[in-house]
């Protein structure tokens, strides 16, 4: 039986030093009710290209399209929302992705809806 550590030191450096494939399935956000019923899985990896709605914060409610992830600070980027600086530029606010929920995914890519068909209710009534 694989236990977990308890210690938080132990918590954090594990968190801080995952490689690249523990950080993608860390990169997960919850999908809205509707697509939980239509998909059977709770939540999915954000990618480029979803729609989600931040649910936490300064800006709830908001909803946009993903345009960038940045899986080395662990944070997503969502098309519309900008903080402007003291010098006039504009600069995209950074979001952790368990503030956000996936209103749309976008299954242009294969790969992804064998994701959701492996996922979903179809291969668990295959299962039983």
């Amino acid at each position: 039986m694989k236990t977990t550590p308890r210690k938080p030191r132990t918590v954090r450096r594990r968190w801080f030093k995952a490689p690249l494939h523990r950080r993608r399935r860390a990169l997960s956000a919850p999908l809205s009710p509707e697509l939980r019923a239509q998909y059977g899985t709770r939540s999915m990896p954000v990618r480029r290209g979803d729609t989600i709605v931040v649910l936490r914060g300064d800006w709830k409610m908001k909803e946009g399209k993903v345009t960038r992830i940045d899986s080395k600070r662990m944070r997503i980027y969502i098309e519309g929302l900008t903080r402007e600086k003291m010098d006039g530029s504009t600069v995209p606010i950074p979001l952790r992705p368990w503030n956000v929920m996936i209103t749309k995914l976008d299954l242009s890519d294969p790969w992804r809806k064998r994701i959701v068909g492996r996922r979903g209710y179809a291969s668990k009534v295959g299962e039983g």
